[in-house]
C-alpha cells in the first residue's frame, strides 16, 4: 500500500501575501507534500469585508515560494475562470514550479460570490456539464499546438496555449461530491478526486461509486479536505483515530484547511506526532 500523503490547503481571505509564504514555507519545511489555494472572489469563512487575495496569482507565488511540495489549487470554479485561460496560467505555473502543479477544477458552489459579480449561476446539472467541457478544453491546450472546439459553453477556433507544461501530463483534480451528478465526472474525467465535508463513511459510499464508474479505477487518486481547527481542543490522538479513518476508507491523501490566523505551532505538533503513524 502507497504511503499515505499530507497537504494544507491555505485559504486567502484576512491575511497577507507574507502571512501565506510564511504558512506555505512552514507546512513544506514541516514535511507536507502538497500545498494548496482555494478560489473564490469573496470571503467564504470570514466576514466580507476581510478581504481575499486572488487565487491564480497566489498559486503562481506559491510555485515560487516553495520547492519540494506539489502546489496545488481546490478547486479553481470554472463558472468564472474560463478554462482557455486558466490551461495556459496553469502551464506556466508547472514552469515555474519546475513541475509541481496540480490543477483541481470545481463546479462552484458559492451562489453569492457569483451573483456579486454578474456571473450566472447555473443549475446543478448545467454547471457539471460545464465542468466536463472546461477538463476537455484544458486538456485539448496542454496536448495540441493548435485547437478547435465546438461545445455547449466553449469554443475554440484556432486557439493556441503557447506555453506548455514541464510534466507530461499535470495531473487534474476534480472537486465533487454529489452522488447524483458529481461523481459521474470524477469517474469520467479518471485522474484526481478532491472530496471534502464528509464523513469517513460518506467517503467510503462515494468512493465505491466512483470506482464501480471508472474505466481505469486504479489511475485514481483521492483527497479529502478536513477542517483543521485548534479551537477544536481535539488531541494528537484523537486527530490520529480521525485521519486514520479516511485512510481505512480508500483516502490517498489528507489535506488539512486552515484559515487565517494560520496555526502554525499546531501544523507542527500534526506533523510531528500524527503523520509519523502513517509512514509505511
Amino acid at each position: 500500500m502507497a504511503r499515505t500523503r499530507f497537504g494544507v490547503h491555505t485559504a486567502l481571505e484576512n491575511c497577507t501575501v507574507a502571512d501565506l509564504r510564511t504558512t506555505w514555507k512552514h507546512a513544506e519545511d514541516l514535511g507536507f507534500d502538497w500545498v494548496s489555494v482555494w478560489d473564490h472572489l469573496h470571503p467564504a469563512v470570514r466576514p466580507l469585508d476581510a478581504g481575499s487575495l486572488d487565487s491564480v496569482a497566489c498559486h503562481a507565488a506559491l510555485a515560487l515560494t516553495t520547492h519540494r511540495v506539489r502546489v496545488g489549487s481546490l478547486v479553481y470554479s470554472v463558472g468564472f475562470r474560463h478554462p482557455g485561460i486558466l490551461a495556459r496560467a496553469a502551464a506556466t505555473i508547472d514552469q515555474l514550479s519546475q513541475g509541481r502543479l496540480e490543477l483541481g477544477l470545481g463546479a462552484g458552489w458559492h451562489r453569492d460570490e457569483y451573483e456579486a459579480y454578474g456571473f450566472p449561476f447555473e443549475a446543478p446539472a448545467v454547471r457539471l456539464r460545464r465542468l466536463r467541457e472546461a477538463i476537455e478544453v484544458v486538456r485539448l491546450l496542454w496536448d495540441n499546438e493548435i485547437v478547435d472546439y465546438e461545445g455547449q459553453f466553449y469554443q475554440l477556433r484556432g486557439a493556441r496555449c503557447g506555453v506548455w507544461p514541464v510534466q507530461e501530463k499535470p495531473r487534474i483534480w476534480v472537486g465533487a461530491s454529489g452522488e447524483r451528478l458529481g461523481l459521474a465526472v470524477v469517474a469520467a474525467v479518471n485522474d484526481g478526486w478532491n472530496c471534502s465535508s464528509v464523513t469517513p463513511e460518506e467517503f467510503a459510499r462515494k468512493r465505491a461509486i466512483v470506482m464501480d464508474a471508472a474505466a481505469d479505477p486504479g489511475s485514481i487518486v483521492s483527497a479529502v479536505n478536513l477542517s483543521f481547527d485548534p479551537a477544536d481542543g481535539n488531541s494528537a490522538g484523537q486527530i490520529t483515530d480521525e485521519v486514520g479513518r479516511y485512510v481505512d476508507a480508500g483516502a490517498d491523501m489528507i489535506v488539512l484547511r486552515v484559515v487565517a490566523p494560520f496555526p502554525l505551532d499546531e501544523l507542527e505538533q500534526f506533523a510531528t506526532h500524527v503523520i509519523p503513524c502513517f509512514a509505511r
